[in-house]
C-alpha cells in the first residue's frame, strides 16, 4: 500500500462499522462472530492470524504491513455483504501498535488511514478473561499494558469507544447494550 489511500464506497459509508480492539486473547473473535450472528450480519476475521499461522518462518515487518493492507482490503470487499452493521476483528490501530511494539516505528499511511476512516464504534475488550496460548499469540503477560496503549490511542485519535468487560454471555450482552446505546439497531 505504501501511502495509498483506500477509497470508501457509498455503500461502506452508509454501513455501521464496528471494530473490536484489545489485547490478545480477550475474546474479540468470539464476540465478533456472536454479534454478527445476533445482528444477522457478517464479521471480518483477523487476516493476520491465518497468515502468520501458515508461515514456515518468523514473520517480518513486511509481513505485518502486508497483513494490515489485507485486513483493510478484506473489510472493504466484505462490507457490501453486511446487513446494516459490520463487525471487524482487527483494524489499523492494532497494526500500528504491533509495528511500534515490534519494530519501534509505523509508516505514516497507517496513521492517516486511522484518522480518515474511523469506525463508528470501537469495542475495546478488557483482559478479564483467562489468557489462552496458541501458536500466534506472543504477549500473555502484557495484556494490561496493551489494553492501556489501545485506550490511549483511541482517545488520541478521538474515536468513539466503549470498554467491554465480563465473561461468557455477560460479555456479549454488554457489547449488545453498547451497540444499542449508539445505534438504532436492535436484534429482531
Amino acid at each position: 500500500m505504501n501511502g495509498k489511500n483506500f477509497q470508501q464506497t457509498h455503500t461502506q459509508l452508509s454501513m455501521i462499522r464496528v471494530a473490536l480492539i484489545g489485547p490478545e486473547s480477550t475474546g474479540k473473535s468470539t464476540l465478533c462472530g456472536e454479534l454478527a450472528t445476533q445482528y444477522k450480519s457478517i464479521w471480518v476475521p483477523e487476516f493476520a492470524r491465518g497468515y502468520i499461522e501458515k508461515l514456515n518462518r518468523l514473520y517480518t515487518e513486511e509481513d505485518v504491513l502486508f497483513c494490515i493492507e489485507q485486513q483493510i482490503l478484506l473489510e472493504r470487499k466484505n462490507t457490501p455483504l453486511a446487513n446494516k452493521i459490520i463487525f471487524n476483528d482487527s483494524e489499523p490501530i492494532n497494526g500500528m501498535v504491533w509495528l511500534l511494539d515490534k519494530y519501534n516505528h509505523c509508516p505514516i499511511w497507517i496513521e492517516e488511514e486511522i484518522k480518515e476512516n474511523k469506525y463508528d464504534l470501537y469495542l475495546l475488550t478488557y483482559p478479564d478473561i483467562p489468557f489462552v496460548q496458541d501458536n500466534v499469540r506472543e504477549n500473555g503477560t502484557r495484556r494490561e499494558y496493551f489494553f492501556q496503549w489501545y485506550q490511549k490511542l483511541l482517545q488520541q485519535f478521538e474515536c468513539t469507544f466503549e470498554i467491554i468487560r465480563g465473561t461468557g454471555n455477560l460479555r456479549i450482552e454488554n457489547a449488545k447494550k453498547v451497540i444499542e446505546k449508539y445505534f438504532s439497531i436492535r436484534i429482531n
